[in-house]
């Protein structure tokens, strides 16, 4: 299953993004395993906000309001989004934005596997990060996840195995420890790690064939775009990419932009109103325009990641591979409560070069495939002929 994200949602928080301009649900999905199921491209695209921007005064004016009266600005301003409607809008304690951004470097608490649920249920691991609390205990992919501090997880969402490694009842941070039940085969044992801070790779680069260099994305962190760049720079000069994108659920704009970069040479990326002023976002120039590119989605290919794919297939850039993508095109901005918390509010929506509105709608690739598309990707690369050569 594809869809993984290195770091997970915040504690009592819906879906959300932070810092100024991150197009994401970076938080949609799991942490400590890094993992979710199907949640996300089951989940309904969000509904436009009527009139982007409208709701700040109203949250605004419920935290002050709840200040003055001596009650909680958080508590006031969760009410208000929750009456706005707005699904990507979200409110954060200061804990809770600083963990969001440290997820925005790379870096969470958990320990140190991936997980999928199978259709009978089980919670299966697809991947243990090494020199994690998990390889230090011995477990191995393809090992059964059976309990969590004595809570069978089978038939969970991901996401609620996820909120019991992570501890988030108990606010349990990094040295805590967490009872793990394990099955290989017909062998079942418990294990006790303590959960660690940890930092992932959210670009990955592998070699599919001689002449297949793919480019895995699995969350546009900091520092992911300049990660991308320097493989396109480095990768031989024969090789065509295929820039994996499936189960991308978004990220630093800033970052996807730079990703861009890599294969254009400078021009228009999105465009993007912030409360009716309309903004444009451009690639840098220099990029590899010749290198022939497949870029790959799914439903779990969300909000910068979605940005990424439509300036590349608008621009003529690269082939899109696979299924219609989630459909997330909001902008959300922070801004500080009273009590310091924070409010990630809708401010506005994006679109591609051709103008393009991705809210709602997703990005239609140009060959649908579902769980063939890796070697549909590979088949379609290849007809696209030698660098420079199209």
């Amino acid at each position: 299953m594809s869809g993984r994200v290195p770091f997970g949602q915040p504690r009592r928080i819906r879906h959300g993004a932070a810092l100024t301009l991150v197009f994401a649900s970076v938080l949609v999905a799991g942490a400590a395993t890094g993992s979710f199921d199907g949640a996300v491209r089951d989940s309904a695209a969000a509904a436009p906000v009527d009139r982007p921007g409208e709701h700040d005064e109203d949250v605004a004016k419920a935290a002050a309001k709840a200040m003055a009266d001596g009650k909680s600005p958080m508590e006031a301003a969760e009410r208000a989004v929750s009456r706005s409607g707005d699904r990507w809008s979200a409110v954060y304690s200061q804990g809770e934005f600083q963990e969001f951004q440290e997820a925005l470097d790379g870096q969470y608490t958990g320990v140190g596997l991936s997980a999928r649920r199978e259709r009978d249920g089980r919670i299966e691991v697809t991947r243990v990060q090494p020199g994690s609390p998990a390889s230090a205990a011995g477990i191995r992919t393809g090992d059964r996840l059976r309990s969590v501090d004595g809570e069978d997880v089978d038939g969970r969402p991901v996401t609620e195995v996820v909120s019991l490694l992570r501890g988030d009842a108990d606010d349990a941070p990094a040295g805590t420890r967490v009872r793990l039940g394990i099955q290989r085969g017909s062998r079942t044992w418990d294990r006790v790690v303590r959960r660690a801070r940890l930092s992932t790779d959210s670009v990955t680069v592998r070699r599919l064939t001689g002449r297949v260099l793919v480019i895995r994305i699995a969350a546009f962190t900091r520092g992911a775009g300049d990660v991308v760049r320097h493989a396109v720079d480095t990768a031989p000069r024969d090789a065509g990419i295929i820039l994996d994108l499936r189960g991308n659920s978004g990220g630093l704009v800033t970052e996807a932009v730079t990703a861009a970069s890599a294969f254009l040479d400078g021009g228009l990326v999105a465009t993007y109103d912030v409360k009716g002023d309309q903004r444009a976002l451009h690639a840098e120039p220099g990029g590899d325009t010749t290198r022939p590119l497949v870029a790959l989605v799914d439903g779990g290919t969300m909000s910068a990641a979605e940005l990424l794919t439509g300036a590349l297939q608008d621009r003529g850039r690269a082939v899109v591979v696979g299924s219609r993508t989630f459909g997330k095109g909001s902008v959300q901005m922070p801004s500080r409560l009273p009590d310091g918390s924070v409010a990630e509010l809708t401010v506005g929506h994006y679109r591609t070069p051709s103008g393009r509105g991705v809210d709602g709608r997703g990005i239609t690739p140009d060959l649908e495939a579902d769980g063939d598309a890796l070697k549909r990707a590979e088949t379609v690369l290849s007809g696209l002929g030698e660098p420079g050569r199209r």
